[in-house]
């Protein structure tokens, strides 16, 4: 990031929720015409409202992009169209007749058209993921779909480009734990050292266990079968005993096949999405093995299995011990870790035990996890009140993180849709600069 970014002398405007950037918007002034030719006044404003809108964007560019015309919707009253046909506003037009109040139309504010001057810049990705609250500036946001973690119409890998043109009706989902990371608030220095332990004992506990590895030992089963060394022929093996054999494999391989689906056919919320790729991979491990059963041992099948249902036995036992608190929380008491807590849980209103249940809800749904790069508790960053928006062209889901461009951005009576912080007057001379240079 160049220097001076969010400069507090020159005040330059920029699409962040930086805290100095919040400042300089509480105290931005429209700037003044006295002693200035139309030209510098037309050169300011762009330098200002393009320091906000698109700064990442090269100039040629953005002028390839600017178009004169503006979307713009008008009001009208279908009733009124429907009986008049526009001749009655011409009757006695300059004979003094006067039209009563009550039958006078209805005057509309102003619709601010030039506002729109920047509505192109809103059709790019990563200025639609800041619109949306997925990244706390522009910039943050082009850096999540450059590394990929960005999906729009549920293509990921694909997308990598920050610039890309969103049609309406098109969804883009950022990845959750980067959003979290974006709009959550930064870890302190406790939080910090707190981290750096957590990392230090992972790297120690994982170290030693590769030391305690380092001893010979069976090599670890993976997802993908491997081919079992050629066992010693024995004379005395007949045909008939070899065809048993493969017989009986085949049969015990049919019967993993089919207690995978079984497993699969479970309701989707005890199943999680990586058990179930994980159940995928293994049908087509055991669908590979059934065209070549002589070559693999089915003990090892069985033990993977084995394995993925362990990961699934762990994985729902956070969610059965949470099921009994939700449901006694109505009628027993919180139950604590000391007895003297207990004991002060007793004393309480109805009330207060009602906000104590739900803390300790929160506090199993939103845990302490000094592995996340953000402060644990989530809670959202300092200054994001004052950017906490989303416009009307836009339909977010933040459980999902994900969001639909609805439609294009249009100026109507007394609003324009695209966000800006600068007054009618500055748009409008910027533009004028970009409509002389076309």
């Amino acid at each position: 990031m160049r220097k001076r970014f969010h400069g507090l002398k020159r005040i330059k405007l920029r699409q962040s929720w930086n805290k100095y950037n919040l400042y300089n918007l509480s105290r931005a002034e429209t700037q003044t015409t006295l002693h200035r030719t139309f030209f510098q006044q037309k050169w300011t404003a762009k330098s200002i409202s393009r320091a906000y809108h698109g700064e990442v964007i090269r100039e040629k560019q953005w002028k390839r992009m600017f178009r004169s015309s503006v979307r713009a919707v008008v009001p009208m009253d279908y009733e009124y169209l429907a009986k008049h046909d526009g001749s009655e506003q011409a009757a006695g037009r300059g004979s003094g007749a006067d039209v009563p109040p009550e039958k006078r139309l209805k005057l509309y504010p102003r619709t601010p058209y030039l506002n729109m001057v920047y509505a192109p810049m809103e059709r790019r990705l990563d200025t639609a993921i800041f619109r949306a609250l997925f990244a706390s500036s522009t910039r943050q946001a082009r850096q999540f779909v450059v590394h990929g973690y960005v999906k729009v119409n549920g293509k990921k890998g694909q997308m990598i480009y920050p610039g890309y043109q969103l049609n309406p009706g098109d969804m883009f989902q950022v990845d959750p734990d980067r959003v979290m990371f974006a709009t959550g608030a930064p870890k302190d220095s406790a939080e910090r050292r707190a981290g750096r332990r957590y990392r230090v004992e992972a790297a120690n506990n994982k170290s030693a266990g590769r030391d305690d590895s380092s001893a010979p030992a069976e090599p670890l089963e993976s997802s993908e079968p491997q081919p079992r060394p050629p066992a010693p022929s024995n004379p005395e093996s007949t045909p008939e005993d070899q065809a048993k054999k493969n017989k009986d494999t085949k049969i015990s391989l049919q019967m993993l096949l089919q207690r995978a689906k079984e497993l699969l056919s479970t309701p989707s919320t005890s199943l999680t999405a990586k058990r179930k790729q994980d159940l995928r991979a293994f049908q087509r491990t055991v669908r590979r093995t059934l065209s070549r059963p002589d070559s693999f041992r089915t003990a090892d099948l069985d033990t993977q299995l084995q394995e993925i249902l362990t990961r699934m036995t762990a994985a729902s036992a956070p969610l059965r011990s949470l099921e009994p608190a939700l449901a006694d929380a109505a009628t027993d008491l919180p139950t604590l870790s000391t007895p003297s807590l207990n004991a002060e849980v007793t004393t309480l209103s109805p009330e207060q035990l009602r906000v104590l249940r739900r803390a300790l809800i929160e506090a199993r749904e939103n845990p302490v996890d000094p592995s996340k790069p953000y402060a644990t508790p989530w809670r959202p960053r300092e200054f994001m009140s004052a950017f906490a928006f989303v416009p009307r062209y836009l339909e977010v889901h933040q459980r999902v993180c994900a969001a639909v461009y609805i439609r294009h951005p249009v100026a109507r009576p007394g609003l324009a849709e695209v966000p800006t912080p600068f007054a009618l007057e500055t748009n409008s001379l910027a533009h004028n600069w970009y409509l002389r240079r076309r």
